[in-house]
């Protein structure tokens, strides 16, 4: 499995996607996607995730914004030298595409600072 890396602001967010087969549907183009993220505090403060925003393109063009609060109905904080996962999934109508995006994270202090999700690619049967 491919990891994708990127570090703001000494946040470190790894992410890994897979092709979920069986959940996919080649005839109806619905091809889903998991990814797996972990979010890792490289800094002396801990943090919080407040929001996401992801960017998703398929291969096709289409593009779309999802955005809202924490992830997966949590906003976790992060203990320096901490780190958080999680999991989630995406439906795409083609066989490939990509996803980037930011999370909104704040510190005790009350500044916030946006940390980037890298681009990772999605690619049908690519496991």
């Amino acid at each position: 499995m491919v990891s994708y890396v990127e570090t703001t602001n000494e946040i470190e967010v790894t992410v890994r996607p897979v092709y979920l087969d069986g959940q996919s549907d080649m005839m109806n183009r619905r091809f889903v996607f998991g990814y797996f993220v972990r979010i890792d505090n490289n800094g002396l403060e801990e943090i919080q995730l407040l929001r996401r925003h992801w960017f998703i393109q398929d291969g096709d063009g289409q593009a779309r914004e999802v955005e809202g609060d924490g992830v997966i109905g949590i906003q976790p904080v992060i203990s320096p030298g901490g780190f958080h996962e999680y999991n989630s999934f995406c439906v795409l109508g083609s066989f490939e595409g990509s996803m980037y995006g930011t999370y909104l994270m704040q510190r005790p202090s009350g500044d916030r600072f946006r940390a980037n999700i890298p681009r990772f690619n999605l690619r049908a049967a690519a496991n």
